[in-house]
């Protein structure tokens, strides 16, 4: 029996270090196992973390690519509306020019025409179209200027073709009488409306309007004084009870004062006529003897306008 105790009592020593051994294993596989789920944790938050930045990037990409979306429709919108406009006041200048009505602001502004406070100038040419209209429009268009051009009856029914092209480059057209003989326009009041009204159906019929009237007509040779003045003040009444107003000039370049024009003269007189004026209406022309004016024009335009004078025409007169 004490053989068995014995045997018993060793074995139960022996148990202990098992025992021992087994609860650090059982530890260190808790360890692990736990380091492993920590790991996972942290996999997992490592994950979310970079999920929710690759969400906070992608919502940020995407409130970009909105907020670029609603600019460029904003700005395709406000072209769109910008084109509109555009057109909107082209549509009105085409209508102001295919039909001119003279707004009662139109007629204070034509009464004191002569008076600005601010510098601006009316470049007119009188007797054409010729052949050396072109080169006097290539140099309004390089100048972008626009002007006014009191045509002649006979010259217009010469050149249709020019009339058109100085109506739809935007240019004014005025009335300056069918003959520029001054005994057969002058030869009554009504004579003077005739030569008005045949020549405003020549430019109707040379620009394609039918409801074409410029209501401004120039006396050939003027409307002040000489030989024909009972008639030309008769005639103006005329004119003004069938809505034609009646225009001359304050400054001039001297291009019908004489034979033998030179660019220092026509320069020289521009700038003795202009002295000490706001308001300009600068007499020329357009007829085909005219070259010295046609060539000299680019240094008359880039004279005025160092001077300070904006270029208007009747347009800007009439149609306000």
């Amino acid at each position: 029996m004490k053989s068995i105790k014995s045997k018993t009592k060793t074995n139960i020593y022996l148990m202990q270090p098992l025992d021992e051994y087994s609860h650090k294993k059982n530890i260190h596989t808790i360890n692990a196992t736990h380091k492993k789920i920590l790991l996972i944790i942290l996999a997992i938050i490592l994950l979310i973390l970079i999920s929710n930045v690759n969400n906070k990037i992608r919502k940020q990409k995407e409130a970009k690519q909105y907020e670029t979306q609603i600019a460029q429709e904003q700005q395709k919108k406000e072209e769109e509306q910008k084109q509109q406009e555009q057109k909107r006041k082209e549509e009105e200048e085409k209508k102001k020019k295919e039909t001119i009505q003279i707004t009662e602001q139109g007629k204070q502004n034509f009464e004191t025409i002569f008076h600005s406070d601010t510098k601006r100038a009316f470049l007119t040419f009188d007797d054409g179209p010729s052949t050396i209209t072109p080169d006097i429009l290539n140099t309004l268009n390089e100048k972008n200027i626009k002007a006014t051009f009191f045509m002649l009856g006979t010259s217009a029914e010469k050149y249709p073709d020019l009339v058109k092209t100085v109506y739809e480059q935007g240019h004014f057209i005025a009335n300056h009488g069918y003959s520029h003989v001054y005994s057969t326009i002058y030869a009554s009041p009504q004579a003077v409306l005739d030569e008005f009204n045949k020549t405003n159906d020549i430019i109707k019929n040379a620009i394609g309007n039918p409801n074409f009237n410029s209501h401004l007509f120039r006396f050939p040779g003027g409307y002040a004084g000489g030989k024909y003045a009972q008639i030309k003040t008769e005639a103006k009444q005329l004119l003004n009870e069938n809505q034609i107003y009646n225009i001359d000039w304050n400054c001039l370049t001297g291009d019908a004062e004489t034979n033998n024009l030179t660019g220092e003269y026509i320069m020289r007189r521009l700038q003795e006529t202009s002295a000490g004026k706001n308001s300009l209406i600068v007499l020329m022309h357009d007829a085909q003897a005219k070259k010295a004016t046609q060539e000299m024009l680019p240094q008359i335009i880039d004279y005025l306008a160092g001077q300070g004078y904006e270029f208007k025409t009747f347009y800007d007169i009439f149609t306000q």
